[in-house]
């Protein structure tokens, strides 16, 4: 595998161009009376999941020649490829048990990862009509029905933190335990890497994640919130890396501007 960590970033636009074709797929299904399966996880998986990876993953592929693409389904199904100090991290839909629930908190996820961190990220929630995009050294931004604006982290209000926590894999008793003799003015349950682009547009302060997650599932989120000036970090405080065999999480707490 070329090693093409000297290489600049591609295009944001681009990227964030795949993610909205992607979406569109999605919304496609979600208006229909679609079928959910299990996997070998348990976890579950529909025709949206498969029918965007299925767009995203070439796409990719013309964008970037020679970067392997590690995606959601392609790993459950055993096509994972070898990863270099480059790659991508695809998650075709992020909440899909919000999706399945149709309370409209999933997303379209695509990140660029590059020594471990992600440097570019893309999160597109379609049901929402919003899009999030960030890069190193290029900031971020969100785009809705009012246009496109930067976004940044923001200071912690004088009233407390506002946490944010999964709605559909939260364990509220250890949230409570890790955030005793904090001053918390807010508590918001959302699902998906929604969780991480409120931090990063400033609408938040604090995301500790107790529970399992994979790589794909907040790359993207981590490289918009990285560009809007948060951190994600493992409860050791070191920052959490990507690349890691088997791509699973450990716990983590992501936060933005001061928390």
């Amino acid at each position: 595998m070329n090693d093409d960590r000297n290489l600049p970033l591609p295009d944001l636009d681009a990227v964030a161009a795949i993610a909205r074709q992607a979406a569109a797929l999605v919304m496609e299904v979600y208006a229909l009376d679609f079928a959910v399966q299990a996997k070998a996880d348990a976890s579950p998986v529909t025709e949206a999941d498969e029918r965007a990876e299925a767009l995203i993953v070439p796409a990719l592929r013309r964008l970037a020649p020679g970067v392997p693409v590690v995606a959601e389904e392609m790993v459950a199904r055993g096509e994972a490829e070898a990863i270099g100090a480059r790659f991508w991290l695809v998650d075709p839909l992020d909440g899909t048990r919000e999706f399945v629930s149709r309370n409209g908190e999933f997303t379209v996820n695509i990140a660029l990862v590059e020594d471990g961190e992600p440097v570019l990220g893309v999160v597109a929630a379609p049901a929402l009509g919003r899009l999030y995009a960030g890069a190193r050294g290029q900031g971020a931004w969100v785009e809705d029905d009012a246009g496109r604006r930067p976004i940044a982290v923001q200071a912690v209000p004088p009233e407390g933190l506002r946490v944010v926590a999964s709605r559909s894999h939260g364990d509220p008793a250890a949230l409570d335990r890790f955030l005793a003799g904090r001053r918390v003015a807010q508590r918001i349950d959302i699902g998906s890497s929604l969780k991480l682009c409120l931090l990063a547009a400033g609408q938040a302060d604090l995301y500790p994640r107790l529970g399992r997650t994979m790589e794909w599932d907040i790359a993207a989120g981590h490289a918009v919130l990285a560009a809007a000036g948060g951190r994600v970090s493992r409860l050791d405080g070191q920052p959490l890396r990507y690349g890691k065999p088997g791509f699973e999480n450990p716990h983590f707490v992501a936060q933005g501007g001061g928390a």
